[in-house]
């Protein structure tokens, strides 16, 4: 990476309290501009907090959070929302009692009504990523099955138009059929110029579609660098990609 390129989104020495239990350590991330950056680590890592406290769900207990040049930390989650990073989050969080089209509404709801043509263009494109949205339209959220769930989470954060998209394990509790349909999917998403921060713990697929990734280990950010790379390590193969 150009040494002059700024990166989108800079984690700088990131802390994160839990009450009495210190979650992450001075954790530090970059993500540029065009790329698929992922975190790998085990449960209990820090992964979903580190988005989380980007995202404005939590507080930051020390360190920085820069987007586009500007600290982020400490602003409302609905702020920094509007300065167009998106996050999809674990357990999908979909409106259950919504129906499908409802839900893709909320995920527009920042932007202007006048935007109704750039909205209907976008809700399209998500029908593209995600056929199974578009014969479903009308149905109840709460009614589909996990991986549908999670094709209508992403495409809701897509909805938002966001220059930057946290997607936080895209893949848990879903069939393998439907894994590669999601992980199609963020290719597709990027490829269109989305910036991508994935959470994942399936290594092989995160690993497969990102161009960099940090590895967590309780609180600690430890190894980083391009994923082809890491997905060759050693110390990756063992721990996560369950061979060797």
């Amino acid at each position: 990476m150009n040494s002059d390129v700024k990166p989108m989104l800079s984690v700088q020495k990131l802390g994160v309290r839990y009450g009495a239990i210190q979650a992450l350590f001075e954790v530090s991330v970059d993500v540029f501009e065009g790329e698929v950056v992922t975190l790998l680590g085990a449960n209990g890592a820090g992964k979903t907090s580190t988005l989380r406290c980007i995202s404005g769900l939590v507080p930051a207990s020390s360190g920085d959070i820069l987007f586009q040049g500007q600290s982020i930390r400490g602003l409302e989650a609905h702020d920094i929302v509007r300065r167009g990073l998106a996050h999809s989050p674990e357990g999908r969080r979909i409106f259950g009692n919504l129906s499908v089209a409802e839900n893709l509404s909320m995920g527009a709801y920042i932007r202007p009504s006048s935007d109704k043509q750039a909205i209907q263009e976008d809700q399209d494109y998500c029908f593209q990523l995600f056929p199974r949205l578009k014969e479903r339209l009308s149905q109840l959220a709460g009614t589909l099955s996990g991986g549908e769930q999670q094709m209508l989470a992403i495409s809701r954060a897509l909805m938002q138009r966001p220059k930057l998209l946290m997607l936080d394990e895209p893949s848990l509790g879903i069939a393998p059929v439907l894994v590669d349909a999601i992980f199609r999917a963020v290719v597709e998403i990027n490829k269109k110029g989305t910036t991508l921060l994935i959470v994942e713990q399936n290594a092989t697929a995160a690993l497969g579609v990102a161009h960099r990734a940090y590895v967590l280990e309780v609180g600690h950010t430890t190894m980083s660098g391009p994923a082809k790379d890491l997905a060759k390590d050693p110390r990756i193969v063992e721990a996560y990609l369950g061979h060797g």
